[in-house]
């Protein structure tokens, strides 16, 4: 029987500045949760938060892993995010140049 390759996800995590992002992809590599991490400082969020409407300036990270990492990257960036509740969403991704992909999950294989 083939064995499916895991999916490959990318992961959105919004941080309070471009310094904590690099800190939080920087670990998430090392420790080989995501194969890579992109850092996009300048964005403006607009949120409820605590029943206030809040405009901030924050930084987005985006993680490339996979579906077997996911709890161990959300568990990990949890431990360390300034935010009490910070976004993490993972996106599967649906289709990608195949070498890349298998980078992906080279990268995070245990």
């Amino acid at each position: 029987m083939k064995k499916i390759p895991t999916k490959v996800l990318i992961v959105l995590v919004t941080t309070a500045s471009q310094k904590e992002a690099v800190r939080i992809g920087e670990k998430m590599v090392s420790a080989k949760l995501a194969a890579c991490a992109n850092v996009i400082p300048g964005i403006k969020s607009i949120y409820r938060w605590n029943g206030k409407i809040i405009k901030s300036g924050e930084t987005l990270l985006m993680l490339k892993s996979t579906e077997l990492r996911y709890q161990a990257l959300e568990k990990a960036i949890r431990a360390i995010h300034s935010y009490e509740t910070p976004e993490i969403v993972a996106l599967e991704v649906g289709a990608g140049l195949d070498q890349y992909m298998s980078l992906v999950r080279g990268e995070t294989r245990i």
